[in-house]
């Protein structure tokens, strides 16, 4: 149990009387000493003021990405009683010019999701990575984070779900060359190469309540540490958010995912 108020302020007097000589013997050693010259602070400039305020994004880049997911029920609104198989197959069938034919890009995807029935997500040669299931909306409740490799490439599709009014809702997706994916209290962090030596892209997607998803709260452009890295097999830039879940994330089941 915590020590009541005056028993720590008499342990702490008790502290001070014990060090003080010790302290007076140390001559100047704790006196205030200055480290220099400080830099005078600069404030950001401006560029062209007389320009006029946008009122409306130029683009649209999807930044609320959000889809009910048809077909797949949530017994008991949790997601642990979900097949994360069944949800990559109704993604599959809701974007035939995808996953259908010998022109679409991600046909062996397809092909290879019936491997799936014996080894189950998260063994190979099930495209279908480990599902990890994390509370981050704050409502009490395990949300999904699935992803599944874009075959043939190199491209991991990550998607995250949630349970709202006794659907299945996907509140985040996105697809690209994929070196790491990690949970982070509400959000979600992905790791992408860069055509630039020593740098990697590194995207965050974080709850919004107002929004009811998972925004794309930082984009950034980071140092790794090292210098001798030559560009790497990956976009030169992420792509855009997509609006309806057309993709999973591209990374093998070795990539390193943080979560349960």
């Amino acid at each position: 149990m915590p020590h009541p108020r005056p028993t720590r302020t008499a342990l702490a007097l008790a502290a001070v009387a014990l060090f003080a000589p010790a302290a007076a013997g140390c001559g100047d050693a704790g006196g205030l000493r200055s480290a220099g010259a400080t830099p005078t602070a600069v404030s950001p400039e401006k560029l062209w003021p007389d320009l006029p305020a946008a009122s409306s994004p130029a683009f649209d880049i999807d930044e609320v990405n959000t889809e009910v997911v048809k077909g797949v029920a949530v017994p008991a609104d949790d997601l642990h009683r979900v097949d994360p198989v069944e949800v990559v197959r109704r993604e599959i069938a809701a974007h035939p010019g995808d996953y259908d034919g010998s022109e679409a890009p991600y046909r062996e995807t397809a092909d290879r999701i019936a491997d799936c029935a014996e080894s189950g997500a998260g063994r190979t040669p099930c495209p279908v990575l480990r599902p990890y299931y994390r509370d981050l909306t704050g409502d009490g409740r395990d949300e999904l984070a699935l992803g599944f490799r874009q075959l043939p490439g190199n491209l991991t599709a990550v998607r995250v779900y949630t349970v709202d009014r006794h659907r299945l809702v996907r509140i985040m997706g996105w697809e690209d060359a994929v070196g790491a994916v990690e949970l982070a209290g509400r959000s979600v962090i992905i790791r992408s190469p860069s055509e630039v030596a020593g740098y990697e892209y590194r995207l965050q997607w974080t709850w919004d309540q107002d929004q009811r998803a998972m925004l794309l709260t930082h984009d950034e452009m980071v140092r790794t540490g090292g210098r001798d890295d030559g560009p790497r097999d990956g976009r030169t830039r992420p792509p855009r958010p997509t609006s309806a879940p057309t993709s999973a994330p591209g990374a093998s089941p070795s990539v390193p995912v943080s979560g349960r």
